[in-house]
């Protein structure tokens, strides 16, 4: 298929794409962010025994009744337990026992006094007030009970979720193993940073860019490489790759000049390729492969091209690969805070930066080859065709990156 719309390309995408249910047991240290591969159950109480909340003395509510000012009751003290200590004395008719935050409340007590609301010695201690039964009283697994669903498969880990696994003593979970991807910048032209540049040479961008933006994603960059515009060795490359990841992501000679060598290498490997040209600039040209049930995105060779394709079509290939849902496109209606005056007859797509309900263009220019212009931009605006120009006030559609 040639010259798609956007929509339908995204829709080739998703129906080709399987996800990930591969999983693999990783440390609770290890496991930010990533997807857990089932669901995960508390294996014990949370807090696992009944505990003070604060420093006081455990006692009997029963002994407080009638306690005011100018009645104090009068309590025994007959021992005192600390966090992580261990008491075999119980707390009897008349008896108190001082406790620390977080100790284990003794046994015949049903209720702590803070420490402050009290007159106290090493051997008795006055209370001015009544207490009700479980007051001050935190109970085994009233925060989490054993046996209750702590995680569902399909969650992204974040701290507190692994702070909670931590809670409950658990080391290790079982997580979905991360999209592997391997990344080829093809071009003559094009050489890695930290080497000398010679004339009509440029350093490399769109491998680094989208390696990052995909560690963003939650991926695994299994290759990165510059192949030189060498049809031979740019399927030899893909065909190394081929069962070691799930996805190739190649930059470059996806256009009709005589160096885009995308479409031979497609037709050398014998990949099938189910698209090639979206109805929209910049990015016209990407191509959408598979071959041996591997996808191959292959996109523009500018920069902004390169990323605004990746943005809506490579984070829609990796959304569907891993079901990670905060990578599903979020599309919303903003108003323009500024003009972009240039014609737009067919789609186009425009940087922008999305701030308290308004979008912002860059400084800079909009060509498909600028890069700098990107910084501080967090949405791509999705101009309509034939769309004269457009003004401050006027509603645009949004794409957020």
């Amino acid at each position: 298929m040639e010259n798609i719309a956007l929509e339908f390309a995204l829709q080739v995408i998703e129906e080709s794409v399987n996800q990930i249910n591969n999983t693999e047991l990783i440390k609770i240290e290890e496991c930010r962010e990533r997807i857990i591969g089932e669901d995960i159950y508390a294996p014990i109480n949370q807090p696992p025994f009944n505990r003070s909340p604060l420093d006081g003395y455990a006692l009997r509510a029963e002994d407080t009744v009638g306690a005011c000012k100018s009645n104090p009751i009068k309590l025994k003290v007959v021992d005192e337990v600390f966090a992580g200590g261990n008491i075999s004395t119980s707390v009897k008719n008349n008896e108190a026992i001082r406790i620390m935050t977080g100790a284990e409340i003794p046994e015949g007590a049903d209720c702590v006094i803070r420490q402050e609301n009290t007159n106290y010695s090493m051997e008795e201690v006055e209370i001015y007030s009544e207490l009700k039964k479980y007051e001050n009283y935190c109970f085994a697994g009233e925060d989490v009970k054993k046996g209750s669903k702590l995680i569902s498969k399909g969650e992204k880990l974040t701290y507190i979720h692994i702070g909670l696994l931590a809670t409950m003593g658990i080391t290790q979970v079982l997580v979905k193993r991360k999209p592997r991807i391997g990344i080829i910048s093809t071009g003559d032209e094009i050489v890695s940073s930290g080497k000398p540049l010679s004339k009509g040479k440029i350093y490399d961008s769109n491998r680094i860019t989208i390696s990052m933006r995909l560690m963003d994603f939650g991926c695994e960059i299994v290759s990165s490489k510059i192949i030189e515009d060498e049809v031979c060795q740019v399927s030899k490359e893909i065909n190394n790759l081929i069962d070691k990841v799930d996805v190739i992501i190649t930059t470059g000679g996806v256009s009709v000049g005589k160096k885009d060598i995308m479409h031979e290498v497609i037709n050398k490997i014998n990949a099938d390729r189910l698209f090639w040209r979206i109805r929209m600039k910049p990015g016209t040209p990407a191509i959408y492969s598979i071959y041996k049930k591997t996808p191959i995105l292959s996109l523009s060779g500018n920069p902004f091209a390169a990323i605004a394709t990746f943005e809506i079509m490579g984070k829609e290939l990796i959304y569907k690969l891993s079901g990670d849902e905060d990578l599903k496109q979020i599309r919303i209606k903003s108003v323009m805070e500024g003009n972009f005056l240039k014609e737009s007859k067919g789609r186009r797509i425009v940087r922008g930066i999305y701030k308290n309900n308004k979008v912002y263009l860059p400084q800079g220019g909009h060509s498909p080859g600028m890069m700098a212009s990107m910084l501080g931009c967090n949405c791509l605006i999705d101009i309509k065709p034939g769309t004269k120009q457009l003004l401050k006030g006027d509603e645009v559609d949004i794409i957020l990156i």
